[in-house]
């Protein structure tokens, strides 16, 4: 894939402009499936601290966020506990909302459950995959009825901050659903990969 750092500027989707951040992550993670459990419940997780603000802000504090949640092990953040959240609070390299962090906690709790009955946090999520991306008149939804369907079931599961309209950006991000302009120069990397990881799936109705 050409990584855009040499000769002309590659074709990309519209959002990724100003930031040396934003492009790396558009053109090297958005939309690109990830294997391991503890790396989508970062997503997850980090979807929901990006909740009313900018992404480009997540992204910027993001090492730290991995620091102080111990690289988002689940069975370690589980673990957290009052004191946790406080020094959190006191915390100014991440995003000092006590609902998110108490959220995080309780959604780690979660994922342990989902590891003990699912087997597999990522399997189950891909479950939610879409073949053909939802679009309405205006493009690109902020959420869909997949995304409120696979925000619905979690709330029922006990997790926490994590609504249609943040389930959708994760569906995005984990490329649940390929949202790359069609003339972007990675939409055709990323369907390869989520047509490889689709590949003997069954997907919910």
């Amino acid at each position: 894939m050409n990584s855009g750092k040499t000769g002309a500027e590659p074709k990309r989707c519209g959002w990724p402009t100003g930031h040396d951040d934003y492009l790396a992550y558009h053109d090297w993670e958005w939309g690109r499936p990830t294997t391991s459990d503890h790396l989508l419940f970062e997503k997850i997780c980090l979807e929901g601290f990006q909740s009313g603000l900018s992404w480009l802000t997540i992204l910027r504090k993001r090492d730290r966020f991995r620091e102080v949640f111990d690289g988002f092990d689940f069975a370690s953040v589980a673990k957290f506990g009052e004191s946790d959240v406080e020094r959190l609070l006191t915390d100014t390299g991440i995003i000092r909302h006590r609902g998110k962090i108490e959220a995080t906690i309780n959604n780690a709790q979660r994922a342990v459950e989902m590891m003990d009955t699912e087997g597999s946090i990522v399997d189950w999520i891909w479950e939610w995959a879409v073949e053909v991306p939802e679009r309405d008149d205006g493009g690109i939804p902020a959420k869909t009825e997949r995304s409120a369907a696979l925000a619905k079931e979690l709330k029922k599961r006990g997790w926490k901050f994590f609504g249609p309209t943040t389930a959708y950006a994760f569906m995005q991000s984990e490329g649940l659903t390929n949202d790359h302009d069609d003339d972007c120069f990675v939409h055709a990397d990323c369907e390869k990969l989520r047509t490889k990881f689709l590949a003997g799936r069954s997907l919910r109705n």
